[in-house]
């Protein structure tokens, strides 16, 4: 697809939005094949003189694939437990991954209310600013072990939208586990098509089926056409790969990658 690449290709400041279904593998503890391939495109971008911030789900998989004798209980204070755990788990994996090409990593993890602080978002966006331009690859994350209702964000499609916003991106990329947004649920429905533009997120919301969460993440496919209509709204695109393939972000930026493209026109 053309419009991927094209978009790709110009945008200079991209935020990479990571689900935990694509790092997950089907009993529930991380696929690191697919982690590491993710972090080998992330650092293509870099070497093609982009800049990228990672806001990445996945802590509390790691959780459970540190500590699997809990067995996923569904009490919040194991919840929020694995999430603790998981979280250096997961940190750890990107740092050692991101340091075979000699990069380093940080992480921020963040609540509601710190972009609802005037003074805590200007120090969020100082920190990112400065990581970023010290060639440091922030990796974002909500701060699942103290969030209550309260202060959640809620899922991290949102969390990366509002990362989007802030650092004022060209382009905002979400991974998840499916190839893009469909007319109907392909699960379901042998005819579905691919739609591969989208030009009124609001819109689209409301037009088609757009089925349930997955079992591992936060979201679903309503959390990300949320995500693109938030961002559109400042003129930022968004395209919906499916990280789980191999290489989807560097075959797209060969117009070889398949997806949805959300197309950040207003607010131009």
């Amino acid at each position: 697809m053309e419009q991927l690449k094209e978009c790709i290709l110009n945008s200079k400041k991209i935020v990479v939005k990571i689900g935990s279904n694509v790092i997950s593998a089907e009993d529930g503890t991380v696929d690191r094949n697919v982690l590491y391939n993710i972090v080998e495109q992330v650092n293509s971008l870099i070497d093609m003189g982009k800049q990228v911030m990672v806001v990445s789900s996945g802590a509390g998989v790691c959780g459970v694939g540190a500590i699997n004798r809990w067995n996923r209980r569904g009490d919040l204070n194991y919840k929020q437990a694995f999430c603790a755990i998981g979280q250096v788990e997961l940190m750890m994996a990107y740092k050692e991954y991101f340091a075979d090409y000699d990069v380093h990593v940080a992480q921020i993890l963040l609540t509601r209310d710190d972009f609802n602080d005037h003074h805590r978002t200007l120090n969020i966006r100082n920190t990112l600013f400065t990581l970023i331009d010290e060639g440091v690859v922030p990796i974002i994350n909500e701060n699942d072990s103290v969030c209550v209702e309260e202060i959640k964000i809620g899922d991290n499609d949102t969390l990366a939208a509002l990362t989007a916003i802030l650092w004022n991106a060209d382009l905002m990329i979400i991974l998840s586990d499916i190839d893009g947004v469909f007319d109907k649920d392909p699960k379901n429905s042998d005819d579905a098509s691919l739609i591969e533009a989208v030009d009124n997120a609001e819109e689209l919301i409301s037009s088609i089926s757009i089925g349930e969460k997955s079992s591992f993440g936060t979201g679903g496919i309503r959390t990300k056409i949320e995500a693109a209509a938030r961002v559109n709204k400042f003129g930022i695109p968004m395209i919906l790969l499916n990280g789980t393939k191999h290489d989807i972000i560097r075959d797209s930026t060969r117009g070889e990658g398949r997806g949805t493209l959300f197309l950040g026109t207003i607010g131009k």
